[in-house]
């Protein structure tokens, strides 16, 4: 009886093993390679499958979702004869397990090396400037010529990425140097027309005020004029209003000499000659005014004639 026991159970381990390698679950955006004695037979897509246990068997298993997969910086001389370090990042897809299992051996490596060869032939062509500002251009380029290389291997190229382009450092420092300078003389021109624009604000602004301030001085001085010439014309009007006579005139001239010499700096006084007649018309203004006044000495004494026998 002993045998027999070890015997089922041996055939329950076989028939359990035969069920595992019978049915096959393949998770979803995945698919596998089923080769039979060697062979490829099918391709197993998402989900429960059945395959014939000991005769059929799993190659392979790939992911058909989208991979992204970055390359080493690669060394690429430009057609000036610089040499410079270029990233890149590759995304594709594999659309076809069958291609890209048995048409080429390992399509990651494939992809690497036709983009460093793709990326050195197109940058040959491109000088550094052109280079660093032409990123899109390259991408374009590349992605063409990858796309239609890995077609056959069953490979969609869906989008190529320049990570970084790195000039030698000598370069570096040069095109620093050049931007720097560019931004100091872009600064020193801004500054200088500022201080443009601000001298002609000044000048402008001064001349308006000198404008300004002359009109006032040409509208007070007519307002002076006119006030005085209208003063002139009062007291002239109420001198002949009142028909003084050469007495008063002669008094009021008197009046107006101190005034005349007022001030520290007249050291020296000119008498006009008028101020004779003016003085005579007083003296006589006053003889007449004391003639009539009594005990009023005009300075002449009368003699008196003894009678005359």
């Amino acid at each position: 009886m002993q045998p027999i026991i070890i015997v089922l159970i041996i055939l329950v381990v076989l028939v359990f093993i035969a069920l595992i390698k019978t049915i096959q679950v393949i998770p979803q955006a995945s698919a596998a390679i089923v080769e039979r004695f060697g062979r490829y037979t099918r391709t197993l897509n998402a989900g429960l499958n059945i395959v014939v246990p000991f005769i059929d068997t799993i190659r392979n298993r790939i992911d058909l979702r989208e991979q992204v997969v970055p390359f080493p910086p690669q060394p690429v001389i430009t057609q000036d004869n610089l040499v410079v370090n270029i990233d890149t990042v590759i995304y594709y897809q594999v659309t076809d397990a069958r291609a890209a299992t048995y048409e080429v051996a390992s399509y990651i490596q494939a992809i690497e090396q036709l983009t460093v060869t793709t990326l050195r032939n197109i940058i040959g062509g491109m000088d550094l400037e052109r280079t660093l500002t032409s990123r899109e251009e390259i991408n374009a380029a590349l992605r063409g010529v990858l796309d239609e290389a890995t077609g056959k291997w069953g490979i969609r190229v869906n989008r190529v990425e320049l990570k970084a382009i790195e000039p030698p450092t000598s370069i570096q420092d040069s095109m620093e140097k050049q931007m720097r300078a560019d931004r100091d003389k872009r600064a020193a021109i801004l500054q200088a027309e500022g201080t443009r624009q601000s001298a002609i604000l000044t000048a402008e602004g001064e001349k308006q005020s000198a404008i300004l301030r002359a009109e006032g001085e040409a509208k007070a001085a007519a307002l002076r004029a006119e006030g005085e010439a209208q003063a002139i014309r009062t007291v002239f009007e109420s001198i002949h209003a009142g028909d003084p006579d050469q007495k008063l005139l002669s008094y009021q001239y008197l009046q107006m000499l101190p005034k005349i010499a007022e001030g520290d700096a007249n050291k020296l006084w000119i008498v006009p000659s008028e101020i004779g007649d003016a003085l005579k018309g007083l003296s006589g203004a006053f003889g007449n005014l004391g003639s009539g006044v009594p005990g009023f000495n005009t300075g002449k004494e009368r003699r008196e004639e003894p009678p005359v026998d």
